[in-house]
């Protein structure tokens, strides 16, 4: 799995005019899925992610957690974070998994997170076509790979 994890100010996802998910202070994270990923794969990201302290304290040092400034988060579908550019100048997506094996992967990410974090997990709708609106806060935006975990 890959993840984008966005520190926003703001955030919201908008479909077909009607806005379905809208935070304040917290994290934007997208996900990307490919068939290789388990729910070891999703465990690992979690633990990282309800943990990661990219938020400032007192200080305005990065030394706290979303849920340390009881932050929010939208999670949206992200099948383009698979996207391989070696050849030519049309990405291919072959890497991302079909809806059939994502979207219960997406689902069970989305609940865990839920759990670990100890509160609801807004997001966007798998497959739709999404309007994402953000106000980066930093900018602080992490990527990481449950396959790369150096």
């Amino acid at each position: 799995m890959k993840v984008v994890l966005q520190r926003v100010s703001e955030a919201s996802v908008t479909i077909d005019n009607q806005k379905v998910a809208d935070i304040q202070k917290g994290l934007l994270i997208l996900v990307g899925i490919e068939d290789l990923d388990t729910h070891e794969d999703i465990d690992w990201l979690v633990g990282k992610i309800i943990k990661m302290r990219i938020f400032g304290d007192e200080n305005d040092v990065m030394n706290c957690s979303v849920q340390d400034i009881d932050g929010d988060i939208i999670v949206v579908s992200q099948f383009t974070l698979h996207a391989s550019t070696k050849k030519g100048n049309r990405p291919s997506y072959i890497k991302a998994s079909k809806p059939e094996l994502a979207i219960p992967m997406y689902e069970n990410f989305v609940k865990s997170l839920e759990k670990e974090f100890g509160k609801k997990i807004q997001t966007g709708i798998f497959g739709a076509d999404m309007k994402v609106n953000l106000l980066n806060d930093g900018p602080v935006t992490i990527l990481m790979d449950s396959k790369n975990r150096d």
